[in-house]
């Protein structure tokens, strides 16, 4: 038990340090929404490199904020655990854009429930240290079901599915800059613990 009260401020203390980095995948999480919405009848391979860039980016940010903490005592393996699943998803999807795609829907579902259950365990984790710690715990919860709603209707129409897409990454992208702001704030004048 003392070992998890010692881990959720050191987690706090990583996510704030990186805010930044959390913007960041928000700004690019909203762009990469828009830009699928606004062109609805986008081929599959451009929606293939698309995620694929959103994914290799997102993992980099990670990734960068996680070495930048790794001689801290802070938990930054977790950050670069999610931050290579990332880049190698992206990669992968670059590398193979003639992969089916029933497969590329299984590839994107597995990675949003991945991503979202490191979510809901760093929002577990910080929910004595920071107020708002609910919206990292909110995308976590909208990854789980983005991942859940591709895996149950794979057979969806491709406009549908592009609509999806759109629409949880601007969600998501919300929820990220929304985070971002309060672990800026938090990390400008940190909190006394929540008993």
């Amino acid at each position: 038990m003392r070992a998890n009260s010692n881990l959720s401020p050191r987690m706090g203390t990583l996510l704030a340090r990186n805010w930044q980095s959390v913007a960041l995948r928000g700004v690019i999480a909203i762009l990469f929404g828009i830009a699928i919405i606004v062109w609805p009848g986008i081929t599959l391979v451009t929606l293939i490199t698309f995620f694929g860039l959103f994914a290799i980016v997102g993992g980099f940010l990670l990734s960068v904020a996680a070495i930048r903490q790794r001689r801290t005592d802070e938990p930054w393996w977790l950050l670069l655990l999610e931050g290579l699943l990332g880049i190698a998803l992206g990669i992968i999807v670059l590398v193979y854009p003639g992969i089916t795609g029933l497969f590329l829907l299984y590839l994107i579902a597995a990675w949003a429930i991945i991503s979202g259950i490191f979510e809901i365990v760093a929002a577990i984790q910080l929910r004595r240290q920071i107020e708002g710690e609910w919206l990292l715990a909110l995308s976590g919860v909208a990854s789980i079901v983005f991942g859940v709603l591709l895996v149950i209707w794979p057979s969806a129409g491709a406009l549908a599915i592009v609509w999806v897409i759109g629409a949880y990454t601007i969600f998501f992208g919300i929820l990220k800059l929304s985070l971002a702001w309060r672990l800026r704030n938090w990390q400008q004048k940190p909190p006394t613990t929540v008993t």
